[in-house]
């Protein structure tokens, strides 16, 4: 970006602030253009978006409130149109689009939202609300009834992905987004398809897409959580993650013994299985192909040295702990 006063190239730059966002007080990484010549600041509309999403994102995590595809989400299993489901929350009439939409509802607001994810507490609501009709009533109390028993029905999947990703919140650990196994496997697919990668250049594909959309958005692709081992960034549970994945024949992995007297795990794309893209947005989709195009001729050894370069795999090492995804703004390699 040219600076306004100089002409000059302006310098993409990056300082630790202090923002405040309803009487609460937010250390954010704070990012903008410098004016070398003047002095001056300027941003643009993307970068005072993600500025904010920063200072949203620990507003909402601190006071527990659903993110915004969380909150589609809960009105989406029981198809129910946005006015709708303001109108049985008893919110304003476009309350809840605009929730969906970014807006930040009150802490009241949002206990509502999350408790009437469980079928039982929809249906305590249901039965709180005067404006339906008796056909309506009996519509929405029966679609709860259903999702209800498909839960019980499905308890033992909802345990074993809970098992293999966690039932943790949307944090800054899981990039504010709860973890997909949708997303997670068409990551995986996708990889596969565009590099055959062995495990740990996958693990490191992962790494850099979830990492970049974070940089770019102060949001991850796929919820997953990372630690740093001794050969660099991996999801956490990765091993358990892929062989699911082979189970579920989503993906191949062939093994390869190699002359030094190690095996390598190579991931390779099955030809009835494409790559469903639908999970993804533009800006998703535009991140996965920039991280695979990138690294497409970086060996597996180069990966690894690449990873050890960034500051997410440097600060957290020695104990091998949970990565941050604020990290993220300090990527080298992207």
């Amino acid at each position: 970006m040219k600076s306004p006063i100089s002409g000059l190239e302006m310098k993409l730059t990056k300082e630790k602030r202090s923002m405040i966002f309803r009487k609460e007080t937010f250390d954010i990484v704070f990012i903008y253009y410098l004016c070398e010549e003047s002095g001056e600041q300027f941003t643009t509309a993307s970068l005072d978006e993600l500025n904010m999403n920063q200072v949203h994102n620990q507003y909402r995590d601190k006071f527990n409130i659903p993110f915004p595809d969380e909150i589609n989400n809960i009105r989406g299993k029981y198809g129910l149109s946005a006015s709708k489901m303001s109108e049985i929350l008893g919110f304003g009439v476009n309350s809840y689009r605009q929730y969906e939409a970014g807006e930040i509802p009150s802490v009241a607001n949002a206990k509502l939202i999350q408790m009437v994810d469980d079928p039982q507490n929809f249906i305590e609501m249901i039965a709180l609300c005067g404006t339906l009709d008796e056909k309506a009533r009996s519509k929405y109390i029966q679609k709860a009834i259903s999702l209800a028993e498909e839960k019980k029905r499905n308890i033992f999947n909802l345990n074993f992905k809970e098992y293999l990703l966690g039932n943790h919140l949307a944090d800054i650990y899981s990039g504010y987004r709860n973890p997909n196994l949708e997303k997670i496997t068409e990551m995986v697919v996708y990889f596969s398809v565009k590099l055959s990668p062995f495990k740990t250049k996958m693990n490191k594909l992962l790494f850099y897409a979830d990492f970049l959309m974070f940089k770019q958005s102060c949001f991850s692709i796929s919820g997953m959580r990372y630690k740093a081992i001794d050969m660099g960034p991996v999801p956490i549970n990765f091993q358990s993650i892929f062989e699911y994945l082979a189970n579920k024949d989503e993906i191949d992995i062939f093994t390869t013994e190699f002359p030094q007297g190690y095996i390598g795990e190579q991931f390779k794309a099955k030809n009835d299985r494409p790559f469903k893209s639908d999970f993804f947005s533009e800006n998703e989709l535009n991140v996965l192909e920039k991280v695979a195009t990138v690294f497409k001729p970086t060996t597996t050894h180069e990966m690894i040295e690449i990873s050890h370069l960034e500051e997410a795999w440097k600060k957290k090492k020695k104990n091998k702990n949970v990565i941050s995804y604020k990290y993220a703004f300090y990527l080298n390699q992207m």
